[in-house]
């Protein structure tokens, strides 16, 4: 297990009068790629900015390497922040750009110049030294972008929703790229994102943030795989959520109908939420299914179909590879692996905004 190397303890943050990050508490690994996750005003990226010094905790302490610095000014602390406005000096060559940073260090003309060379290779923008910025694409800006943060050595790289303006082939590239230059570099890294599927394929650790709090924390496979409440299950990936009853540990009664399931300590005949992932719906010929349902609507997505079937009063979502024309009915099963059982949240309060782990 690599150590500790960032702890936000205890952050709190309003603006206005509103509260943005209520009592955060957090810790960020050595060589950790590491994703906030979360809509808009979720708080992940004022969490990021007083990561970076840019904003002060109303209350709490940021631990760096075992340091206080919750009142470290951003030029003095091992961090480098990339934002999605690449912010290039538009009057200065890509060498001078990436030689920025360094040369405010007051570092030898030779120690920079291998330092350009070594950051542009790594990018894979070798030769590029003397183009001006508005002659490169906007991937290519954003590599530029990177090299700048990368030449500085930081410890940590902090990255603002880095490729929210690249279109989605550029995006898949570039998070292959950022995969590589952690693994390549052994820097944590620490991102946001509201892009679920950007998290997933990039993260070692996901958290889940909405309404100031910590939603969940854990790999991609748990958060996609064990929600621990409805909103992560609705946030991250399509689900169908469906109010059912626990009748006992592995058998769970929904929409009507007893489905064996894997899950326990639920108690007996206790209202709970039941997430099942519309792949994870299996269908068949009506006589072979737990449950009986209409195709009501069918979609082709290239990969597999995705269609709705209603069934005992809900619509449910399902991806499949098989093809189920509309008005065809079809039967319902569920492999008890694949239905992830919840407790119902004990407010309305808690519903909106998950539990504060």
């Amino acid at each position: 297990m690599n150590k500790i190397l960032i702890d936000l303890k205890n952050i709190s943050k309003s603006f206005d009068g509103q509260m943005v990050l209520d009592d955060l508490n957090l810790y960020i690994r050595e060589n950790e790629f590491l994703t906030l996750l979360g809509p808009s005003g979720c708080g992940k990226t004022t969490t990021l900015r007083i990561l970076g010094g840019f904003e002060t905790p109303d209350t709490g302490h940021v631990i760096f390497d075992g340091a206080d610095i919750t009142k470290l000014p951003p030029n003095k602390r091992q961090l480098n922040t990339v934002f999605q406005k690449y912010a290039l000096f538009t009057h200065m060559t890509i060498a001078e750009n990436i030689a920025f940073g360094l040369k405010i260090k007051n570092k030898s003309k030779a120690y920079i110049d291998d330092k350009i060379k070594y950051a542009l290779k790594l990018v894979n923008l070798d030769g590029f030294e003397n183009r001006m910025p508005d002659s490169l694409s906007g991937g290519q800006q954003q590599r530029i972008a990177i090299a700048r943060a990368i030449v500085n050595e930081p410890k940590v790289l902090l990255l603002d929703e880095p490729l929210g303006a690249l279109d989605l082939k550029l995006r898949q590239d570039m998070q292959y790229e950022l995969i590589r230059l952690k693994n390549e570099l052994g820097i944590t890294f620490i991102y946001v994102t509201h892009d679920q599927e950007e998290a997933l394929t990039m993260s070692d650790t996901i958290v889940v943030m909405n309404q100031g709090y910590i939603q969940q924390i854990g790999s991609p496979e748990k958060i996609y795989n064990e929600p621990e409440n409805a909103f992560v299950a609705d946030f991250i990936g399509e689900s169908n959520i469906i109010s059912s009853t626990m009748i006992e540990d592995k058998l769970v009664e929904i929409l009507g109908v007893k489905f064996p399931c894997v899950d326990t300590g639920f108690g007996c005949n206790q209202p709970v939420d039941v997430v099942i992932r519309p792949e994870d719906v299996l269908l068949s010929s009506p006589a072979n299914g737990k449950m009986k349902g209409i195709v009501t609507h069918l979609i082709f997505k290239g990969v597999h179909y995705e269609m709705e079937v209603t069934a005992n009063g809900y619509e449910w979502l399902v991806h499949s590879t098989g093809m189920f024309p509309v008005g065809t009915e079809v039967g319902i099963n569920v492999d008890p692996f694949n239905i992830q059982i919840m407790n119902k949240p004990a407010s309305e309060d808690e519903e909106a905004v998950g539990v504060n782990e």
